[in-house]
């Protein structure tokens, strides 16, 4: 029989970390972090494991976008879409991402969030394989569909993977994925429509690609599937990934520290998930990441064939955009560190929302000259999609608090930015030109930068809710 666990003496940890809580090794594993048998060895394969499925999940959450909007004109001509159909067809991600996102918190309590994240790898993998054969628009948006829900579920559980996993890094392994998933974001709008003319011009060979690299992100969490301790999506402080000195394990037992045992009333209620609508941080994280969800599927969908209305040639825009989404790479790793040095993330996403302005200033004013430039502000201005992520890790000291406050500002961010790009799409045909579907990107950075400074502040949702 397996010792029972001992009790720990408190121990200090860096401020926004969560309470040491069982390690569970996923199946074939060794014991995790408290067998004295292989003490760390497993603990160090699963941070392993966990790392790499993070990265190769991360680099699978755009390009079934991007690849899309690169190729946006062959496939509206091809399918018989209008403008407006096709502003439809990209408002589709933030939509599934809504609908689908908010389902995430629940499906990580009952079958634990890497399965979920397993799952949603291979819904990707499915939609991507099934898209090109579509032969119809209808069919086209229901095989997207399927890989968007997976994204969407992934998107939301990728801070509560983190928060889990490696509490004491949130910063870094945040920058990490969130650069991982701009390198993937960017290589796909560079590489489709180059790879499409090299495979004879079919824009289902060059979109059907893509699921190859899908199918590599499902196996790093196959052996995760069966680690399904509820921790992080209970009522629980959480499931962390610490040292040996942060949590041992008996067979399937929890680790409960003195701390704990002799909890105040007060510390219960602090520890309880917060009723997250009551939270005016949570109402401007959501606002702040539906604004900065609208810009970026907003350029992701149009910006190509905007610079290609200005003259640019078609392989050009895709490059275009692959530049805007690059920035993101070393951005994306050293926006999460600074901002989790800061008490007060608001001057970033108001240095971020200028960048924005000007870029689409430029792109009203000349599109085409100053292509690049235009081209790097706005890929700076992206960057504030890995600093609302942070900013989830952040605001709140749980890690049943970032499940649902994840959830929530993730699904209401998305429900905001739906509008965005079929509003573009409609201003775009009925306005004859590029100059108000602009006029109206830049004039969202306006509220953008106010929301973000509100969302910025040094607080907790627990302490408001």
């Amino acid at each position: 029989m397996p010792d029972e666990p001992e009790t720990l003496e408190p121990t200090a940890r860096p401020a926004g970390t969560i309470a040491p809580a069982a390690i569970v090794a996923p199946p074939g594993a060794a014991p995790i972090a408290g067998d004295s048998s292989a003490p760390g060895r497993a603990h160090r394969w699963t941070l392993g494991l966990v790392t790499l499925g993070l990265v190769l999940a991360a680099l699978n959450l755009r390009p079934a976008i991007t690849s899309l909007g690169a190729l946006l004109e062959e496939i509206s001509a091809d399918l018989h879409m209008s403008g407006t159909v096709a502003g439809v067809l990209t408002s589709v991600p933030p939509l599934c991402f809504a609908i689908f996102g908010i389902t995430a918190p629940r499906l990580a309590r009952r079958f634990g969030p890497a399965a979920v994240v397993c799952a949603g790898m291979a819904a990707i993998f499915a939609g991507l394989v099934l898209r090109p054969l579509a032969g119809g628009t209808a069919g086209f948006l229901a095989a997207s569909a399927l890989a968007l829900m997976g994204i969407a579920v992934s998107n939301v559980l990728m801070p509560v993977i983190v928060k889990r996993y490696f509490p004491d890094r949130i910063g870094s392994m945040t920058g990490l994925y969130s650069m991982a998933l701009a390198l993937g974001t960017s290589v796909a709008a560079a590489a489709t429509v180059p790879m499409t003319q090299a495979l004879g011009g079919d824009w289902r060979i060059g979109l059907g690609v893509w699921a190859a690299v899908a199918a590599l992100a499902v196996l790093p969490w196959i052996p995760l599937v069966r680690d399904r301790d509820r921790g992080t999506s209970g009522t629980g402080t959480g499931t962390g990934a610490g040292t040996g000195n942060d949590a041992r394990a008996g067979s399937g037992s929890r680790t409960r520290t003195r701390a704990e045992a002799t909890a105040s009333p007060a510390a219960d209620k602090a520890a309880a998930p917060p009723r997250i609508t009551r939270s005016r941080t949570a109402w401007a994280l959501g606002c702040f990441f539906g604004l900065q969800a609208t810009g970026a599927y907003i350029t992701m969908g149009w910006m190509p064939q905007i610079f290609r209305d200005a003259g640019v040639p078609a392989s050009t825009a895709g490059v275009l955009l692959a530049v805007t989404m690059v920035m993101g790479v070393p951005l994306a790793f050293v926006i999460p560190r600074l901002a989790t040095r800061m008490k007060n993330q608001g001057p970033i996403a108001v240095a971020l929302g200028l960048c924005g302005l000007s870029g689409y200033t430029g792109l009203f004013l000349a599109p085409a000259a100053g292509a690049w430039i235009w081209a790097l502000l706005l890929g700076i201005s992206n960057c504030s999609f890995p600093l609302a992520l942070t900013m989830i890790g952040m605001r709140s000291r749980t890690g049943a608090g970032v499940v649902r406050l994840s959830a929530f500002a993730q699904s209401v961010g998305y429900l905001i930015s739906i509008p965005g790009p079929l509003l573009v799409g409609v201003l775009y045909q009925h306005s004859g030109g590029r100059g108000l579907p602009i006029a109206l990107m830049g004039g969202l950075m306006v509220p953008q930068m106010i929301v973000g400074t509100l969302a910025g502040r040094d607080r907790t949702v627990e302490d408001e809710c």
